[in-house]
């Protein structure tokens, strides 16, 4: 279950956003790819997705080419992408009709991960009657209803609040203890990296490459625990100044 990115090159007209960027995720881990605006932190995962082609260079999925969009590999983009007409049940139940999932199996599918993402008393609910945090949660049950291997996740909480966002991070973390999936995590703040990842990828002004790849504790605490440790603290202030220094 791990993601193989080799020599990438990547750009759009004469912009080159990423330059020379070679990593392997780890099986059942969180990665967290770290930097400014504009570094190609989100067009890596378009390539992840196989949404696009690198310029130069390969990616790989369980050391198979990436070709194009997968089952195996599921996005979670920065807005819900909910569609209002459908109930929160209907969004989530939404891929599994299209790929032919019917009846027991689906609703079984359905009701578990709602249940995972606390959304078990929302399902008749529409999207527009949901909280922008509750939405999250209905587009993260949509992605894991599909049982992906690998979840690409594209700063899928910056437009939370700071009270919202360490919920729907423990969220994940919840969701990666229950199911040990491998996931990349696109995000620009530095408390949310550290939170929620297994190792961190310092990412350069753009074009992209990697200038910190920092390995972490495997046991997640909560993000408030996390947070308040004496440790923490100085974490971030070392990365803040690998940012600074860009």
């Amino acid at each position: 279950m791990s993601l193989a990115f080799k020599n990438i090159f990547h750009g759009y007209g004469g912009l080159e956003v990423l330059k020379d960027v070679s990593f392997k995720t780890e099986p059942g881990r969180i990665t967290v790819l770290l930097g400014p605006s504009g570094c190609g932190k989100s067009t890596l995962l378009k390539l992840a997705a196989g949404f696009e082609k690198p310029v130069m260079g390969s990616v790989c999925f369980n050391e198979s080419p990436v070709t194009g969009p997968g089952v195996e590999r599921g996005m979670m983009f920065q807005t819900p992408v909910l569609f209002d007409w459908l109930t929160v049940a209907g969004n989530v139940a939404f891929g599994l009709r299209q790929a032919g999932v019917r009846g027991k199996e689906q609703q079984d599918r359905v009701n578990r991960f709602m249940a995972l993402t606390g959304l078990a008393d929302f399902k008749d609910y529409y999207p527009g009657a949901l909280s922008g945090g509750m939405q999250q949660r209905a587009a993260l049950a949509r992605l894991l209803v599909m049982e992906p291997q690998c979840l690409l996740m594209d700063e899928p909480f910056s437009g939370l609040d700071a009270q919202l966002r360490p919920k729907m991070q423990e969220l994940v973390l919840s969701v990666w203890r229950d199911l040990r999936p491998t996931v990349l995590f696109v995000t620009h703040d530095v408390e949310e990296a550290l939170v929620l990842g297994h190792r961190i990828l310092v990412f350069s002004k753009r074009p992209g490459h990697i200038v910190k790849d920092i390995e972490r504790a495997l046991e997640k605490k909560d993000p408030l625990d996390q947070l308040t440790d004496p440790g923490f603290g100085k974490e971030k202030k070392n990365i803040l100044e690998i940012l600074r220094d860009l």
